[in-house]
């Protein structure tokens, strides 16, 4: 049975059978809860006020309110959870919309049940659900004539930098863990922490997967 620090989640999905797979799949880890389970964007705000998840796993395609216009409604939130997007990716181009709305990673549907267990701890440990093969595929999704728009936003927030701080960001860019970021750059797991924390704050991103995303613009 979940104790009680365990990490509690929402899923959301318009499909009964997902909710039903995806509650299934977490009961069975003994630090995860769910803690309640929605159709639809639209009702995700009363079900976070109710049940006071720490993360969400939200499908992108909804009816009424889709996954990322809901996240981006839980991210203007005091204290909002985090928030994982679920997709087909490739009948969704949507992925990286989610990514910039404030979602901290996204998992296929077909992800084995211990990769999402898994997701769900790293998620709320500050880890990236993303890979650098992910944000490739991701980057290739958009449109050519947003590129240099993309890359001129990513070095006007980088350029808040000190030297030290944007190799941190570069790391976190190529999909590194805080434990390889630390090895590479000779620092305590800590202090890399510390480094993304004030990088976050100068540059007033949401998450490591958005300094992620403008890492990688900035490098394209």
């Amino acid at each position: 049975m979940a104790g009680v620090s365990a990490i509690r989640v929402l899923v959301v999905d318009d499909d009964p059978l997902v909710r039903a797979g995806l509650t299934l799949m977490l009961k069975g880890a003994d630090d995860l809860v769910v803690v309640g389970g929605v159709a639809d964007g639209a009702e995700v705000g009363a079900a976070v006020d109710a049940h006071a998840p720490d993360v969400v796993l939200m499908d992108i395609r909804m009816p009424a309110l889709n996954g990322i216009d809901a996240t981006r409604m839980l991210r203007r939130r005091p204290d909002p959870p985090h928030v994982v997007m679920l997709t087909t990716f490739d009948a969704d181009e949507h992925v990286f919309g989610a990514l910039r709305a404030g979602a901290g990673g996204f998992l296929l549907k077909d992800t084995p049940p211990q990769g999402i267990v898994d997701a769900v701890r790293r998620v709320v440990a500050g880890e990236p659900i993303l890979s650098p093969d992910v944000t490739r595929r991701l980057i290739a999704h958009l449109a050519p004539e947003t590129e240099d728009r993309r890359r001129d936003d990513a070095r006007r927030l980088l350029s808040r930098l000190s030297e030290r701080e944007r190799e941190v960001a570069a790391a976190v860019g190529r999909g590194r863990p805080n434990a390889d970021i630390a090895a590479e750059l000779h620092m305590s797991v800590g202090t890399v922490k510390s480094y993304i924390s004030r990088i976050l704050t100068k540059t007033g991103l949401e998450n490591r997967v958005q300094l992620a995303l403008i890492a990688h613009d900035d490098s394209s």
